[in-house]
């Protein structure tokens, strides 16, 4: 959309190398999700999927009893659990109660995230009327989605996309796609594109055809 080809001459796409901790959130369609958490810094990896059923190998549409989720790395030295939990209650309302699918949901990996879930939840509710129906659980099998719906709005600009020459696991763990993603999903603002990008190792091309668009205004979907 938008651009019908894209150099990667020059490209050395970086990778950080840091330990990371889980999170694994709920909040309606994962593609929102996907977006929204890769914009803040300390996000290194995300995937989408299904988790919270007991259906084996579930898939989008035969999706048994679990729900759409996003499964998170993060660096806890540059971005904390609660800071999550922040832009988890910030970007849906965990009042409304939708079917089983795109319920509203924190899946904790240890005692200390169920804990600040459960905390933050009572924080939460204080800007209510109507009760939160967001559900705490223990994280169990996360189920990878479709190939198509990992970085879903990045595949929406083809010629960026081939230009990374990432497919398949290599994509779902890549951190440069996971920012891209989000660049690309109308959250983000050209000064924290500006900002985000010179760590990447992206050729000048793919920036300077990213930039565009989000200078041009980008939709933001799901």
């Amino acid at each position: 959309i938008g651009v019908s080809q894209v150099s990667n001459k020059g490209m050395s796409l970086k990778e950080p190398q840091v330990e990371c901790l889980k999170a694994t959130f709920a909040m309606g369609c994962f593609w929102g999700s996907d977006v929204r958490f890769p914009s803040y810094n300390g996000v290194i990896r995300t995937r989408v999927g299904y988790c919270g059923g007991t259906k084996p190998n579930p898939t989008y549409y035969n999706l048994g009893d679990h729900t759409e989720a996003i499964d998170i790395d993060y660096d806890p030295k540059t971005i904390t659990f609660q800071h999550l939990l922040e832009v988890f209650w910030e970007h849906h309302d965990p009042t409304v109660q939708h079917k089983r699918q795109y319920m509203s949901a924190i899946f904790y990996h240890d005692d200390e995230q169920k804990r600040l879930a459960e905390d933050s939840m009572k924080e939460e509710q204080k800007k209510y009327s109507r009760p939160i129906v967001t559900q705490i659980l223990k994280s169990g099998p996360f189920y990878e989605a479709e190939d198509y719906h990992q970085k879903y709005h990045l595949r929406q600009y083809p010629a960026i996309f081939k230009s990374l020459n990432l497919e398949g696991k290599a994509l779902i763990n890549s951190h440069v796609a996971a920012k891209l993603n989000a660049f690309l999903g109308g959250v983000v603002s050209v000064q924290q594109f500006e900002e985000q990008h010179k760590e990447l190792g992206l050729s000048e091309e793919q920036i300077s055809a990213i930039r565009k668009l989000i200078e041009g205004g980008l939709p933001h979907h799901c």
